[in-house]
């Protein structure tokens, strides 16, 4: 299969999407219109939407991109895996570790949390935080590398992202309690994803699953909810401007290094922690 018609074969499933993810949000606004801590901020909501169109214009630029780089690792390699369910299991839980793995990574070194930090910027968590997308998330493309080449077809691997990419946009919300246990041990659930937004002490750096929360059970990074979160920064950004919530790090990062006088000091710049 050439490299054309994978391109081809690669469906944009979140774009396919978007009529229940609006249904959605219209339902969320309906359900907390009145309840004035949770009720949509009309600036907060701007700025996530402007945010979000952007990386998704940013994203549909770079598809080919990403395509090519996997098919690329898939010619690479001289295995390949069967175009079977389990095939396709083993896909997705790739994805999904590899996304855990880039979502702990950038919360440990400045550099990658620049690529995350616009993310974590609203100080309310609803669906529309979802969108909150940074511009330079791309660079953390590089993290699948290793799914890539796995020897299972760039189809698989792409679609297996995009549905990894969409479990996301449900878990972005306060109007969901917490389910069933079994659920809850398993899967990544708004309750999870609560505390991973929330800067209480206890709840930094914690959570950082995406669909499977075992991940996280695995690693220790786990935490449960047991308190109100409170969203947004420890150092809280005052803006609703879209430029400045997606470059506000790495212009502080060019700052510092301007600022640096050895490779030590720009090592810890770089990749020290946030």
């Amino acid at each position: 299969m050439k490299f054309e018609s994978v391109q081809a074969d690669v469906q944009p499933i979140v774009l396919y999407a978007v009529p229940l993810i609006v249904v959605c949000i219209a339902l969320e606004w309906w359900l907390t219109r009145h309840d004035d801590d949770r009720k949509y901020d009309s600036r907060d909501f701007k700025a996530s939407l402007g945010i979000g169109l952007g990386s998704l214009v940013i994203n549909g630029v770079l598809k080919a991109a990403t395509v090519g780089m996997s098919w690329y690792f898939y010619e690479l390699v001289p295995w390949r895996l069967p175009n079977t369910w389990w095939v396709w299991v083993l896909a997705y839980l790739s994805i999904d570790l590899c996304n855990y793995v880039a979502h702990f990574v950038a919360h440990k070194q400045r550099v990658w949390w620049a690529t995350h930090v616009t993310h974590h910027s609203s100080e309310h968590l609803n669906f529309s935080t979802s969108f909150r997308n940074s511009w330079t998330q791309y660079l953390k493309i590089i993290f699948f590398t290793p799914v890539w080449c796995s020897g299972i077809h760039p189809v698989i691997t792409f679609t297996c992202y995009q549905l990894d990419l969409l479990y996301q946009f449900w878990i972005h919300t306060e109007v969901i309690p917490k389910l069933p246990r079994w659920l809850e041990y398993v899967f990544v659930t708004p309750s999870h994803h609560r505390v991973h937004h929330g800067r209480n002490p206890k709840y930094i750096d914690k959570n950082f699953g995406t669909t499977f929360i075992i991940w996280d059970r695995l690693f220790g990074t786990f935490e449960e909810e047991t308190e109100e979160p409170v969203y947004g920064l420890t150092k809280p950004v005052t803006s609703f401007n879209v430029i400045y919530l997606n470059f506000h790090e790495w212009a502080d990062i060019w700052r510092d290094l301007r600022k640096s006088r050895s490779v030590r000091e720009v090592m810890t710049v770089l990749f020290g922690p946030p």
